[in-house]
């Protein structure tokens, strides 16, 4: 039995793989409308996972640790699966800066796969991978596909009202190989059962580019918890899915 290589984002950098939109070397964000952010308090979380993969059930567990200090950041994650062990090792640290969380460096280690690096080139203003040629120039608020996750949390905390259904949220985003623009949409107030009891929740959900054939993402963030993530979901259009469910929060 083979564990298929998955996506990661976030938050969680649980089991990631989202489709990548083919860009040529140089290319850069679009500009970025600075957006008012707060970041949460440190924490640690402890997800259960659900997920179907090539039609067979998988379940697994996912340890996230936010840690935002002196005008830094790290979110350390660690991903196991029943019968695998541990799938995936992810990293972001960074720095804090007037766009929000501003990523240095990206890590993940996936089972049975070197690890890949991708760069944020503070002095250079350029994004680079290890896993490919690309690059792209740093405008200000680029995030990977672990922070991203993180920096919509600080948004939504500060953002009031203005984080309403039907609001849209962008940012650009780097994966392994390359980036691509995301765009979150706000959903709906919806009330999410947690082992941690019913929690009220925000869904926001990222559907893929109209010409990629990347998995969909939904999020549900908590606002009477801080606004962490209290579920994410990973969609194939297949019906293959890694559904990711919050156990426990400890604050760090």
């Amino acid at each position: 039995m083979r564990f298929r290589s998955l996506p990661s984002i976030t938050l969680c950098s649980t089991l990631f793989l989202l489709g990548a939109l083919k860009t040529t070397s140089a290319l850069s964000a679009d500009n970025i409308n600075k957006v008012a952010f707060q970041l949460p308090p440190a924490a640690e979380l402890q997800y259960s996972i659900k997920a179907k993969q090539s039609g067979i059930s998988l379940g697994g567990s996912a340890n996230v640790k936010w840690l935002p200090a002196n005008h830094t950041y790290q979110i350390l994650t660690e991903t196991h699966a029943n019968l695998f062990g541990k799938i995936l090792d992810a990293s972001s640290i960074g720095g804090i800066d007037e766009f929000g969380l501003a990523p240095e460096k990206s890590i993940e280690k996936r089972l049975g796969k070197q690890a890949t690096t991708t760069t944020f080139d503070r002095d250079s203003k350029t994004i680079r991978f290890t896993e490919s040629q690309e690059s792209y120039v740093i405008k200000g608020g680029e995030q990977d596909r672990t922070s991203a996750t993180w920096q919509l949390v600080a948004q939504a905390r500060a953002a009031g009202d203005k984080f309403r259904p039907g609001s849209e949220w962008k940012m650009f985003v780097a994966g392994r190989r390359d980036a691509e623009p995301w765009s979150f949409k706000v959903i709906a107030n919806e009330k999410i059962t947690t082992a941690m009891g019913e929690q009220n929740a925000v869904h926001i959900s990222k559907a893929p580019p109209p010409d990629s054939k990347g998995q969909a993402l939904d999020i549900w963030l908590a606002p009477d918890l801080e606004w962490y993530p209290v579920r994410l979901k990973f969609s194939d259009a297949n019906g293959e899915f890694i559904d990711q469910m919050l156990d426990s929060v400890k604050k760090l």
